[in-house]
């Protein structure tokens, strides 16, 4: 993963929309009968598609070089081995002169995001517990799917888990330095940063033996739901990798994740490291700083508990 800023493609809402009406008709031979613009994140912008046939999918735009190819890649592959849907990848489409941007068609996920089902927080504990059971039997079956490389699902090549994550990491906070010099990173970040590096040796001790393919963001904002809350869907993978399944796990405990004990539930399962609290809060922390590096954006309602999460697992080392 390179650690850098994203120069990101400029791209309107309306331009979506009107984009979205062409690829369709030039992939799918069709008009479209409805087009709604769904929303979007630092580099992606989605449109809901719905053609005259009665078809539903998904345009996705993305604003940054290389990201289609890599999402469409590992939709296909998460595929593969969720007990739970993945979106189907209808086509893919490289920028031009007529659209400048990547995209990809996939289909449409029936439902809404469980972050947004507001309903389900009220659900009893009962109910509760049965959604975190479906939705870590299903993570666990694509852990399942191991490769003898660690590294990037389009080009894994690493012996070891921490020889392809320690120079990363070790870079996330060489330009956190930076961002902290300029003045551009709170104190008690970089600190955090700091007091977690010089106890990465005892975090990250106890050596990972798989590497097994990882979603990379599935926290309860890209877990789809329909009536009655039932799931419905898998969506947005980023950065899935040939991993340490516990990689996967920290976004359980992000947004409203902790209402439904999913990372509880998955460890309980399946168990975990020695140090796998600490390694959640590393990994947590880093990844956030990663995606502010990379879209300049730092959100301090998810950054600041993120931080007081790692100085308090290394009080406990």
């Amino acid at each position: 993963m390179k650690v850098e800023r994203i120069e990101d493609l400029p791209l309107t809402k309306e331009q979506s929309l009107e984009y979205a009406g062409i690829v369709v008709e030039q992939k799918l031979g069709g008009r479209a009968l409805k087009i709604r613009y769904m929303g979007g994140g630092s580099f992606g912008r989605a449109v809901s598609v719905q053609c005259k046939d009665g078809q539903k999918l998904v345009v996705k735009f993305l604003r940054a070089k290389g990201m289609m190819e890599k999402e469409a890649h590992d939709l296909k592959l998460l595929a593969k081995y969720s007990t739970i849907r993945i979106p189907e990848v209808l086509f893919t489409r490289l920028g031009d002169d007529k659209i400048p941007v990547d995209c990809y068609g996939m289909e449409q996920i029936e439902g809404k995001s469980a972050l947004f089902a507001l309903g389900m927080l009220l659900l009893g504990k009962k109910r509760r517990k049965e959604f975190a059971e479906k939705v870590t039997a299903a993570l666990h079956a694509v852990h399942s799917n191991k490769n003898n490389k660690f590294g990037d699902t389009m080009n894994a090549d690493c012996d070891s888990w921490l020889d392809y994550y320690r120079p990363f990491a070790a870079e996330v906070l060489r330009k956190a330095e930076e961002y902290f010099a300029a003045g551009k990173l709170e104190e008690k970040i970089i600190f955090a940063m700091r007091a977690a590096w010089n106890k990465f040796d005892v975090i990250f001790s106890e050596e990972v033996k798989d590497a097994c393919l990882i979603h990379g963001d599935l926290n309860v904002g890209n877990i789809m739901v329909g009536k009655g809350y039932k799931i419905t869907g898998f969506i947005d993978p980023l950065n899935s990798a040939y991993a340490d399944r516990e990689y996967d796990l920290f976004q359980f405990d992000n947004l409203t994740g902790k209402r439904f004990f999913l990372r509880e539930t998955y460890i309980e399962k399946y168990g975990a490291s020695r140090y796998c609290m600490q390694k959640l809060a590393f990994y947590g922390l880093w990844n956030e700083v990663y995606c502010y590096i990379k879209s300049g954006v730092l959100v301090g309602l998810i950054m600041n508990p993120l931080v007081k999460n790692m100085n308090e697992r290394l009080k406990e080392l």
